[in-house]
């Protein structure tokens, strides 16, 4: 029907389509945000190991895409990126330079890779922007995973300029959602504490948060991020990355010392972790679609979630469970 009207269908694939960011663009397509033009493709680990050239050559000849939205990389939280710093850039590394290369190899119009905020440099300014990523070495306790997440940006400049390839790529803020990680030791800051408060409860035990208290944070939940996904699959034209940020007003990080307090351990910590809201999306008028209690009071509990599956959309292949393997996840 879109073809007798002369309307060019779109294929997007998105890779790490069973992780927290996958799942969420899963369900805000399912949910009103597809296009009849549009059919989405979610894969994840179970379909192709990124980290080989042939398979992940063999995934985009498989599928033929339009677009693509990568999502996927090995990921993990402060603890596991300092004992495994090497093979977080390495696996990064040739997950991402298989999937943009299989992209410009196919034909592929478009191109939005996930950065992370933990690109910027350890010693810097606030707020931050996106003109600042490469001006100084990252944090030292997850400079991996970092200079794997920069070199996209490297990566993506050097395919426009030689091949003329419309890629790009997001900076959002901290991610939290349906499906997260809740895992204290490998998981990331927010469903860390969740899970922490849930086992405190439950075993009327003390709560030990760790650090001192004064470091702060911007977050944006999984939904409003994926929404912002595919506006900037459908509407940004630039090769610069441009960040993603809620616009929540999140308190600095408080606690009684005590029963229920602050641990000074790990050292290992950030003091400001600000981003400046991208002009470019200021430009939209972009307000976040959910509220910072309504988004709170949704997560689902660290033991189980009590959400609803996201719906499948009626076009494309998604996979039911998240694997357990590395690349799945966001």
């Amino acid at each position: 029907m879109t073809e007798a009207l002369g309307a060019k269908p779109k294929r997007i694939l998105v890779t790490g389509g069973t992780g927290l960011v996958g799942r969420a663009i899963q369900e805000v397509v399912a949910n009103g945000e597809g296009r009849p033009d549009e059919e989405w493709v979610f894969v994840s680990s179970r379909d192709a190991d990124l980290t080989s050239a042939v398979e992940t050559k063999a995934l985009f000849e498989k599928h033929k895409p339009t677009h693509v939205i990568h999502l996927a990389a090995m990921v993990g939280g402060l603890f596991k990126n300092i004992r495994c710093n090497l093979d977080f850039w390495r696996r990064n590394i040739h997950i991402n330079d298989n999937v943009l290369h299989s992209a410009y190899e196919c034909g592929v119009q478009k191109v939005v890779s996930c950065l992370s905020t933990c690109i910027f440099p350890d010693k810097t300014t606030y707020p931050i922007d996106e003109t600042m990523i490469h001006n100084g070495p990252p944090h030292s306790s997850n400079f991996g995973y970092s200079y794997a997440k920069r070199m996209i940006d490297v990566q993506n400049r050097g395919y426009f300029e030689q091949h003329g390839c419309r890629f790009t790529a997001v900076i959002p803020t901290n991610v939290f959602g349906p499906h997260d990680n809740f895992n204290i030791e490998d998981g990331h800051v927010l469903p860390g504490l969740i899970h922490k408060v849930y086992l405190a409860k439950q075993n009327g035990s003390a709560l030990t948060v760790w650090g001192t208290g004064k470091p702060r944070r911007q977050f944006i939940y999984s939904l409003d991020l994926a929404r912002l996904f595919v506006w900037v699959l459908r509407e940004y034209e630039e090769v610069e990355p441009i960040i993603l940020s809620g616009k929540y007003k999140i308190p600095r990080g408080r606690g009684k010392r005590g029963k229920n307090g602050l641990s000074s351990s790990p050292s290992l910590q950030w003091e400001k972790k600000m981003k400046s809201p991208s002009e470019r999306l200021q430009r939209q008028s972009w307000r976040p679609w959910t509220s910072g209690e309504s988004s709170s009071s949704t997560q689902p509990r660290p033991m189980g979630s009590s959400r609803r599956q996201p719906a499948t959309p009626s076009s494309g292949t998604t996979s039911p469970t998240s694997s357990s393997r590395p690349s799945d996840k966001l």
